[in-house]
């Protein structure tokens, strides 16, 4: 359940719209609610500003549509995160309206249409900064570039994107760099030795979120080689996240993107 949601709903009962058992019916799975192999997290939309994401690795294909229904029943937007193909069919046919980004890897089912709408202020979605710019070393980084930013635009932050501009030939870089000033935050996605991150770091001034993927040959060790690259950049202003993780750096871009509203 969304803070919207919530407000309607007390708004209902002040006005005598709404019983109040009708009310606690609504209520009745806050804080979670319990499937007995899932507990599933109704309140984090109200604590964090984003509701429960479904990552499906690991699960069964009917743990993965049973889970995305209770959320989808509260009336939010949700995301299924590295969905394979069969994942995707399946949540596509129990949920028409739903969208399979395949080079993310992402099922979004989009909010209940009989959800309460949102206030007039909030229909563009949460207040922002500016753009969150997804930059990527190679076309092989992409599947993990796209994840960052279906994340963050499906969150509700601008995203543009900016692939293969590698340090193998920075000129590729530097001829976009007017693009890499004018983001608010920067993701940058790279394989191999991750030298991307420190090198677009040194260009700009605002925040940047280093992604370390598994691409590259042995020596790479799945990406350990890239992490410990990003992580003793002698760049300022950069946060790594974990290998492969493109959910975590769109999540984190478009928290750090949001602006948040101070009350006097």
């Amino acid at each position: 359940m969304e803070a919207d949601q919530l407000r309607s709903l007390l708004d209902q009962v002040r006005r005598g719209e709404t019983p109040v058992e009708q009310a606690l019916e609504h209520l009745r799975n806050l804080p979670y609610e319990d499937l007995g192999f899932a507990r599933i997290d109704h309140h984090r939309a109200l604590r964090t500003g984003s509701p429960e994401v479904v990552y499906c690795p690991g699960k069964t294909v009917e743990q993965v549509l049973v889970i995305t229904e209770r959320i989808h029943a509260q009336g939010p937007k949700v995301m299924a995160t590295r969905a394979d193909r069969t994942a995707a069919d399946a949540l596509r046919e129990r949920f028409p309206s739903a969208v399979y980004h395949e080079a993310a890897r992402i099922v979004v089912v989009p909010r209940d249409a009989e959800a309460p709408a949102k206030e007039a202020a909030e229909q563009a979605g949460p207040r922002v900064n500016g753009t969150i710019l997804v930059v990527s070393a190679g076309t092989a980084d992409m599947p993990v570039a796209e994840e960052a930013a279906v994340t963050a635009s499906e969150l509700g932050s601008p995203v543009e994107r900016l692939y293969d501009v590698g340090v193998a030939g920075l000129h590729r870089l530097l001829d976009q760099r007017q693009r890499l000033f004018e983001a608010n935050v920067l993701v940058v996605v790279a394989g191999m030795e991750g030298a991307l991150a420190s090198v677009v770091a040194g260009l700009v001034r605002r925040p940047v979120i280093a992604v370390p993927t598994s691409v590259g040959y042995g020596a790479n060790f799945g990406g350990l080689s890239a992490l410990l690259t990003m992580l003793n950049t002698c760049a300022a202003g950069v946060a790594v996240v974990n290998i492969d993780n493109g959910f975590g750096a769109g999540y984190f871009a478009h928290r750090v993107n949001v602006r948040e509203e101070t009350h006097g």
